[in-house]
């Protein structure tokens, strides 16, 4: 049985990356990425009751963050039924959602600021080298290019250097590891289509 699991994995990986070269393979190719979204989304669907279950479970027995639990089973449901009533694509519905998403994203961007300089300084402290106060002199240099600083609107920082740090550096930044997460991928994908690794197996 394991075996057939490789066999399918790997054939069926090679068929969907045949199809973006080969026109025979393409109709294969988007039978077999459907099957994939559809599969995707009953993991989906079953991850969701695994959560309900689970904090369900918690507030039952009465653990420590039983309350959190709460709020996020009712939140999940309100969520849900608002859903159902307004639909997706209402105004309202969009609203809602960039209220809760965009102060959540909000909040992790400022955490990750803070945590760049902690573990800047404390890789400073540990290992005082050219690299670690280039690595802190660039989460400075990009948390002040993002803060709001108390000078005018027409001045050089504002006017020039801000935005050079922010499309030349930042930008840069950017693309190397967006470069960096597409050949790991490409590697994983490969090692996966080899049969190296076999995530499909399970723990």
């Amino acid at each position: 049985m394991r075996v057939l699991a490789i066999v399918l994995a790997v054939l069926s990986g090679f068929v969907v990356l045949a199809g973006y070269f080969v026109p025979t393979f393409t109709e294969i190719q988007i039978v077999l990425l459907n099957w994939a979204i559809i599969l995707a989304g009953a993991a989906t669907i079953v991850g969701v009751f695994n959560l309900i279950l689970v904090h369900a479970d918690r507030i039952h027995k009465r653990e420590k963050g039983g309350t959190y639990s709460g709020i996020l089973l009712i939140a999940l449901f309100a969520a849900f039924l608002l859903g159902l009533v307004l639909g997706p694509g209402h105004a309202d519905m969009r609203r809602l959602v960039n209220a809760v998403v965009v102060p959540a994203e909000t909040s992790l961007m400022a955490l990750l600021a803070v945590s760049l300089i902690y573990g800047s300084v404390r890789l400073l402290a540990r290992r005082p080298d050219l690299m670690s106060v280039v690595f802190l002199a660039t989460a400075v240099l990009m948390l002040l290019a993002s803060a709001t600083l108390p000078f005018g609107q027409a001045s050089a920082l504002n006017d020039f250097i801000r935005p050079w740090i922010q499309h030349v550096l930042a930008l840069g930044g950017a693309r190397g590891l967006l470069i960096g997460v597409a050949l790991g991928t490409l590697v994983t994908g490969l090692r996966v289509l080899v049969g190296a690794d076999r995530p499909y197996e399970g723990a």
